[in-house]
């Protein structure tokens, strides 16, 4: 499953290069509580099918009722955007099926330039991460490169909004964990690539969707190239694999690295690369390990659980508390 605004985008892409009418609904400011980020995006077609999501859903059908028309309506590309608003009063959010005090406004762009949208959909697909604005006056449309990221919103009239590549996982091992991982990195709109060298595990591997390779961890991440976008997890047990790649992956942008274990392999391991591989003791504050945060979990799914909830708290810049983490949990309770 690809990253959810590459799926609008195409979607949306796809109604515009066939001449069907469309519109993009950007949430562009929030008050209170709000179900979905600054940011988030929506595209709705002229026969009322819906891509994506700007709130739980009450919101989409009433968009649906508003601005959807009839098979074959005549294109509205000179229409300027919309901005509208809801949940303004309680009765409104409780309507909305918002949270109580709940406000958000979106932007309505009315049938976006198909070749525009291809464009930034191909600058996608390779990688880039670009930055679209958009002038509310009139709604002319800007795509360029971005240097880095960018909290979307409205600044001066305009319509700020930074799109990425896929967020991706790498797997070091393709065991029974590693296939948990890997389906719940992919409904999540990850990218997952699984990299083990010995046959015997990359012959049973059994989840679609996620690439599978079989040259040597260290090798494979050099080539993959691990960025700010990009979480790297060594589920193999097996040093000889986990460790050489744990090493490249340091030495790398990735925004999480961490491997499975239990404490004592745990710190076996910083011995042997502080040891054998010259890493230092502060350079090794970015491997996680064990990974995941303590739900208590024992099986492979449970686990995976644990592992997913931790990358993902990263990711959406969480601080989690030093008693979620496995170690310092089962510290904690031995010392109970």
């Amino acid at each position: 499953m690809e990253n959810l605004d590459l799926t609008v985008l195409r979607a949306l892409c796809e109604w515009r290069s066939t001449g069907r009418p469309a519109l993009l609904a950007t949430v562009v400011r929030t008050w209170g509580s709000s179900p979905r980020p600054v940011g988030s995006i929506m595209a709705l077609a002229s026969n009322g099918a819906v891509v994506g999501s700007v709130s739980g859903g009450c919101i989409e059908d009433d968009l649906v009722d508003r601005y959807a028309d009839a098979p074959g309506a005549q294109e509205r590309g000179d229409r300027r955007p919309d901005l509208v608003t809801y949940g303004v009063t309680a009765d409104e959010a409780h309507r909305f099926g918002l949270p109580c005090g709940g406000t958000l406004e979106l932007l309505l762009e009315f049938d976006p330039d198909p070749v525009a949208l291809g464009l930034l959909l191909q600058a996608l697909q390779q990688g880039q991460l670009m930055r679209r604005a958009v002038r509310l006056s009139d709604g002319q449309a800007t795509l360029g490169p971005a240097r880095g990221p960018e909290e979307a919103g409205v600044r001066d009239g305009v319509l700020i909004n930074v799109f990425g590549p896929a967020y991706r996982m790498l797997l070091i091992g393709a065991g029974q964990l590693a296939e948990y991982l890997a389906t719940m990195a992919l409904f999540s709109g990850f990218a997952v690539t699984v990299c083990d060298p010995r046959e015997a595990y990359r012959g049973t591997w059994s989840v679609p969707g996620a690439e599978v390779v079989s040259g040597m961890p260290d090798d494979v991440i050099v080539g993959f190239r691990a960025d700010g976008r990009t979480c790297v997890a060594a589920l193999s047990h097996d040093p000889k694999l986990d460790d050489l790649a744990l090493l490249e992956a340091l030495r790398s942008d990735a925004f999480y690295i961490g491997a499975i274990g239990s404490r004592r392999n745990n710190e076996a391991r910083h011995r042997r690369m502080m040891a054998h591989f010259g890493v230092s003791a502060a350079e090794l504050q970015r491997l996680r390990g064990p990974v995941g945060i303590y739900i208590g979990s024992k099986t492979p799914p449970e686990i995976a659980v644990s592992i997913m909830a931790e990358v993902l708290a990263v990711k959406n810049g969480v601080a989690l508390p030093r008693e979620t983490l496995v170690a310092e949990a089962k510290n904690l309770a031995r010392a109970a």
